[in-house]
């Protein structure tokens, strides 16, 4: 027994030795990544009927939630409400990772690099963009593939494409997706979309991180670190962010399964022309269909993922905000000074 925890002891001061010689942003992309993992599966069912009520408006809109929950389970089972997860972390993982990064980062070089630039929502609205956009760049063709992967129904009638047996999966999972896209478009099939992504990121994750400071900044000073209030203020900063830019979802979605629906007669060229095609057959309304099942997705989203968070950068100990931005500018300044007298 005595030998036993000696060896526990022994493995923990190693991990405790790795934890402390990690730098910064490595904390930070492990804590992002681990969290958004768990949000995402959490809520892998309802993004999976969010995805089919965007895309496949005739079958599935008109079934509302508990009918669509009900047919997945009775033509693919429990494992249909899961189709296209795995895409949707393995995108997620890095995405989320990369955001939460990239996000402290951008705010940390914008103090040290602006004197005097200060600390508020403007400075959060600005690091959330340039994070977003940077996370949808690097992550983007998972995206495509978990859409397509999601899109995709078993047993459906609209799946007959070019000559395919109906009910025959046009893509057999993640790499085969990949690889057939490839095939068909290059590059620029795997970015298919990517424009209304971008259009929506920036404003989405720019709004996002404004709103969440911004309410905090009206939080009383004994409750900033309460676990329920963080969670609060970034659930109704999601659901705001999410309200304003959803529309550039939807055109986003269906730009990236295009090739696969039947029902487009001609190809929809850009995000105007999928916009416009948008309006014109389905209406206004289209561009807002699934939106309060996204509501109902994106609180418990929001809350795992801050609580996830919140714990992995306890874990590895990651330092607060302002004791991060404190530690680079001291040192970027201790730097300077060395260089200077050297």
């Amino acid at each position: 027994m005595a030998k036993q925890r000696d060896e526990r002891r022994e493995k923990g001061e190693v991990w405790d030795g790795v934890i402390e010689g990690m730098p910064l942003f490595a904390k930070e992309l492990i804590a992002g990544g681990v969290a958004g993992g768990f949000a995402k599966s959490a809520v892998a069912p309802l993004e999976r009927i969010k995805i089919l009520f965007q895309t496949r408006q005739a079958e599935y809109r008109s079934l509302g939630l508990i009918g669509s929950f009900t047919k997945i389970a009775k033509t693919e089972g429990t494992l249909g409400f899961f189709r296209g997860n795995g895409a949707s972390v393995a995108r997620i993982v890095p995405y989320a990772a990369l955001h939460y990064m990239a996000y402290e980062e951008y705010r940390r070089w914008i103090i040290d690099g602006i004197p005097g630039v200060g600390k508020g929502p403007i400075l959060d609205l600005v690091a959330g963009s340039f994070a977003g956009g940077t996370a949808v760049l690097f992550t983007y063709p998972l995206d495509l593939v978990r859409t397509k992967l999601a899109y995709q129904v078993v047993g459906s009638q609209k799946l007959n494409i070019q000559g395919l047996v109906t009910g025959e999966q046009v893509y057999k999972g993640i790499k085969d997706c990949f690889s057939k896209t490839y095939k068909e478009a290059g590059i620029k099939g795997l970015y298919r979309g990517v424009a209304p992504s971008l259009y929506g990121i920036f404003p989405y994750a720019g709004l996002k991180f404004y709103f969440y400071e911004k309410m905090k900044s009206h939080v009383p000073k004994e409750r900033k670190n309460d676990i329920t209030i963080k969670l609060a203020c970034g659930s109704v900063a999601g659901l705001l962010g999410q309200t304003f830019t959803y529309p550039l979802d939807v055109v986003r979605r269906q730009m990236q399964v295009q090739r696969l629906s039947a029902s487009n007669s001609h190809e929809m060229k850009g995000t105007v022309d999928t916009l416009v095609m948008i309006l014109r057959t389905h209406g206004w309304k289209q561009l807002f269909s699934g939106l309060s099942l996204n509501y109902l997705k994106v609180v418990p989203s929001v809350a795992i993922g801050f609580t996830v968070y919140d714990m992995m950068k306890a874990y590895l100990r990651v330092p607060s905000r302002d004791d991060a931005v404190v530690e680079v500018v001291t040192s970027n300044r201790d730097g300077q000074s060395s260089t200077l007298h050297s």
